[in-house]
């Protein structure tokens, strides 16, 4: 007599990929075991092959059914799957890759929530719970804490298949339990919110930290000078060679009088432009202009030959009288000239109010007399040292053309803290970090090549030697550089409608589970496919959902409950205001600052 979780028996091994032809007594496509109804030859479902003492485990890719013919006449249907297999037990203990290959007419057999209970076990030690498994809604779905940070990791889907979502729970299943108490609080995630999306979902476990704060938001700051020099001189001058070195020359002047003047025991030979110790910008600037438009009284050019001074704290530039070859008594030319386009780009640069989070950065702007209030670590302790486990950097008031150079400053700053952290009690390597880095296709792209690229190849390449980890969230995963997505250990893949994309994730994906990629059209909202290093077995889960007031501000609109109201007339006043503030003001707040 058959077992009652008899499937079939192997009919062809090819290295991982087996066929199996389906017995007779599945043709039902059903089959109830211990009371509870199980689903036959579904793509993503789990087939067990004993081996004496051992199983093997595998996932069902592809199902089909063709007919033999013999002498032109169908003598028998074979219903038959395609099953890669993905690991094996051993006694109580599962895991991922096989030692053996089952052999021709081996059997096998349908997984049951006894098999799946071995291969998952409970909610223990470095595994968090993340979800339910979509085939089985008692059989919790959990993924090792460990390997999801150090491997780094890839949350992909379309528009609408949930990614926000998806994430706010992640993120609160790192870090909490699923009554809300924080259960890992040295926990250190930075979320880069390229949209505003995330503080109404995470905000009583995350500080927020935006250009435009409002209430319970604190404002941030990326001060210029943890910028890297060059990509700094390029934003605030454009590309010249000649003015770049004069500038970093300036750079390396100014930090060694900082040092000077606040007594700090270093060694000025050895402060480069690299050096983070702050400088005064505004000052550098003028000196600039003094250079490049400045005449002498004399031919030794001893006394500048002023009209005005200038102030560069107000940004005046210093006025010279022209110089007068004709007779060395008068002016005497010596300033460099071909420097006034670009620094008068400096200039609106410095004084547009949109970028004064990061040019007049508050605490950490260097005042006049060398002074400052805040140094970097204690801005390296807003972001992953406080309190809430969570911090949000939310970006979704920065000019979208310097999105590059920000995000890649920040990721800079929080890389290079972790380098020089690593043989230090509270440095990564002892607490690590995790960087979920929101848009993702959006500076990570095969064409764009950008500080923030540069970071993000950095990060995932070395990462793991430092304590940083990342967590890459896009729905253009095909528009993503290869070499980033490939480095990424775990794939939480989502709904994917299109096929370039389907086909990048099919790809990344370690194990040859082409049929499963394949069903990525079809999945739920919120669900997903998980696969790499952080699961036992690729699995097909459905995320936690948050309460009512836990999800992302991503949510679609109610078109037609708001389009089926009442007309009213429209005021854009609050509109045009919170437009030329550059800060998406609700109602009441856009009324208070008129």
């Amino acid at each position: 007599m058959n077992e009652p979780t008899l499937l079939g028996e192997v009919i062809s091994v090819a290295g991982s990929s087996l066929l199996i032809e389906l017995t007779p007594h599945v043709s039902s496509g059903l089959l109830i075991i211990g009371g509870k109804v199980y689903k036959i030859g579904q793509v993503g479902s789990f087939v067990r092959i004993p081996q004496g003492y051992n199983d093997l485990y595998g996932v069902i890719s592809e199902t089909s059914e063709s007919a033999l013919l013999n002498d032109k006449e169908i003598s028998v249907d074979k219903r038959t799957v395609r099953v890669e297999l993905v690991g094996e037990s051993i006694g109580n203990e599962f895991e991922r890759g096989i030692g053996q290959f089952p052999n021709i007419k081996d059997e096998a057999h349908i997984v049951t929530e006894k098999d799946l209970l071995k291969i998952y076990g409970g909610v223990k030690g470095n595994q968090i719970k993340i979800g339910k498994l979509s085939s089985s809604d008692s059989i919790d779905v959990t993924v090792d804490l460990d390997s999801l940070v150090n491997r780094h990791s890839a949350l992909l889907g379309s528009t609408g298949a949930g990614k926000s979502t998806s994430v706010a729970s992640l993120l609160r299943s790192i870090v909490s339990d699923e009554q809300g108490k924080i259960v890992r609080p040295s926990s250190r995630v930075v979320l880069f919110d390229l949209h505003g999306e995330y503080s109404t979902a995470l905000s009583d476990i995350a500080t927020i930290y935006s250009i435009n704060p409002s209430t319970n938001e604190s404002p941030l700051f990326i001060p210029y000078w943890c910028v890297n020099p060059e990509s700094l001189i390029d934003f605030l001058c454009g590309p010249n060679e000649n003015l770049r070195n004069v500038f970093l020359d300036k750079i390396v002047i100014e930090k060694r009088r900082f040092v000077e003047e606040n007594g700090i025991v270093f060694d000025v030979e050895k402060i480069t432009p690299y050096t983070p110790f702050p400088f005064r910008l505004r000052h550098i600037w003028y000196e600039l202009c003094f250079e490049d438009s400045v005449t002498w009284v004399e031919k030794e050019k001893k006394t500048p030959n002023y009209i005005s001074k200038g102030d560069p704290i107000k940004l005046e530039a210093p006025i010279f009288k022209p110089a007068d070859t004709t007779k060395e008594s008068l002016s005497v030319k010596g300033g460099l000239v071909g420097w006034k386009k670009q620094l008068t780009l400096m200039r609106s640069r410095l004084l547009d109010s949109q970028y004064s989070f990061f040019l007049n950065p508050g605490p950490w702007d260097l005042g006049n007399d060398y002074k400052l209030v805040s140094d970097l670590d204690v801005l390296i302790n807003n972001w992953i040292g406080l309190q809430k486990p969570i911090t949000i950097i939310d970006l979704s008031g920065l000019p979208s053309a310097r999105l590059d150079l920000l995000l890649g400053s920040a990721l800079d700053v929080l890389y290079e803290a972790a380098l020089w952290s690593k043989n230090q009690s509270e440095g990564m390597k002892e607490i690590p970090l995790l960087l979920v880095l929101e848009e993702a296709h959006k500076y990570l792209s095969n064409e764009f090549n950008g500080l923030a690229k540069s970071m993000v190849r950095r990060i995932v390449k070395e990462g793991r030697k430092f304590g940083v980890g990342a967590m890459l969230v896009s729905q253009r995963p095909s528009e993503i550089d290869e070499t980033i997505l490939s480095q990424c250990g775990t794939l939480f893949a989502l709904r994917i409608n299109n096929a370039t994309d389907r086909g990048r994730v099919k790809s990344a994906m370690s194990d040859s589970l082409s049929g499963i990629v394949d069903s990525l059209p079809i999945l739920r909202t919120g669900e997903a496919i998980i696969t790499g290093e952080a699961v036992r077995l690729p699995i097909r889960c459905k995320f936690k959902t948050p309460q009512d007031n836990q999800f992302p501000d991503s949510r679609d609109p109610k078109v037609n409950d708001q389009w089926s109201k009442a007309y009213s007339e429209n005021k854009f006043a609050n509109l045009l205001n919170a437009w030329r503030l550059q800060n998406p003001l609700n109602d009441k707040e856009s009324k208070e600052t008129r």
